[in-house]
This record gives C-alpha cells, sequence and structure tokens, in this order.
C-alpha cells in the first residue's frame, strides 16, 4: 500500500483556497491595507508575531517592508518583527514565560497608532492571543491571519483575515499571498 502525495492534487488544493480567498477575504485584505497605509502616514510603525511558520512569515514581512519589495529606492517603512530577538526570546521564556514573549515587546516599544499583525494558523496560540490583548490595552491597531475558524482571535478588533481552509499548510499559503498583497498595496501608495 502507498500513501504518495499527489502534488497534481495540492496545487487544486491550494487554488481552491487562493480561489475562495477571492469571495471571502478580499474586502478584509482593502481594510487591512487601510488601516496599514493610514498608520504609516502618521508616522506609526508595524510590528509582526507569530510562531514557527507565521514567526518566519513576519521575519520576511517586516523585511519587505523596511527594504522595499519592488522598489528598494523608496522610504524605508518602519516594521519590527518580535520574533527575531533571540536573547530576549529565550531570556524572557526561560526566566517568566512564553506566553508573554510578544505582549512585552509591544509593552516596550508599542505606542498607540503603531499596527499589530498578529499570525496564528489556529487563531488560538497564547502568545499570539495575549499580543492581541497587549495592543489593544495600548490603542494600537491590529490586524489578524488567522484560518478558517479564526479560533480565539475570530473577530478580535480591527480586522480578522479569515483563510477559508482547516488545512494549516493551505492556511499558511494564504497568509503569505495575503501579506504580500498587504506589502504591494502599502509599498504602492508611497
Amino acid at each position: 500500500m502507498s500513501n504518495k502525495l499527489d502534488p497534481k492534487q495540492i496545487i487544486i488544493s491550494n487554488n481552491e483556497v487562493t480561489n475562495a480567498m477571492l469571495s471571502n477575504c478580499i474586502d478584509d485584505i482593502l481594510i487591512a491595507s487601510e488601516i496599514l497605509i493610514n498608520a504609516i502616514n502618521n508616522g506609526n510603525k508595524v510590528l509582526w508575531c507569530g510562531n514557527g511558520g507565521s514567526a518566519a512569515d513576519s521575519q520576511h514581512m517586516s523585511t519587505e517592508l523596511m527594504g522595499g519589495l519592488r522598489d528598494h529606492d523608496r522610504p524605508p517603512i518602519p516594521s519590527i518583527a518580535l520574533t527575531t530577538d533571540s536573547s530576549f526570546l529565550t531570556a524572557w521564556s526561560n526566566d517568566t514565560d512564553f506566553n508573554t514573549i510578544f505582549s512585552r515587546q509591544i509593552e516596550a516599544i508599542g505606542n498607540s497608532g503603531d499596527v499589530l499583525i498578529a499570525i496564528s494558523t489556529s487563531g488560538n496560540s497564547s502568545n499570539v492571543v495575549e499580543a492581541v490583548n497587549m495592543a489593544d490595552k495600548m490603542n494600537m491597531r491590529i490586524i489578524i491571519l488567522t484560518g478558517k475558524s479564526g479560533g480565539k482571535l475570530n473577530g478580535r478588533k480591527d480586522i480578522v483575515i479569515n483563510i477559508p481552509s482547516d488545512d494549516t499548510q493551505r492556511i499558511q499559503e494564504g497568509h503569505l499571498l495575503t501579506e504580500h498583497i498587504l506589502c504591494e498595496m502599502v509599498e504602492s501608495s508611497l
């Protein structure tokens, strides 16, 4: 008995989710882009957080905003991935707890009007939920990227972009597409 994966079926599955995003996510993506553009135009910064692949997305997209996606001659956009300070992350997790690694950083460097982009495929990552709680307390704007159900983060403000899938890989692919769209829209607005 062979359990070989069919790459063609994986691509078809990706296309199905991407097509469902056309109906389910476009309005939310447009709202999120306006939140980002307004914050940047008002001199605020963007903070990103997530775990695992979402941590990698945070770093990737923060880099795109700082360095330029297509236009490397434009002014840099202040953007920070809260996933990159390994000394803080390991010390705080060891000495205090893992659930507050992002909220503690937000408390230190976040300001009213800044934007938090919180990424969690399940919507239930405790440290991402705590980050959203702290950002809300500090009057930051909040964009949440999650999966179909949204988990504990569903319905939280300011906007939740629910990728219409329950499959972690398809959700992550939808997040990456959404993140690229947001970065392109922000860059084109400059």
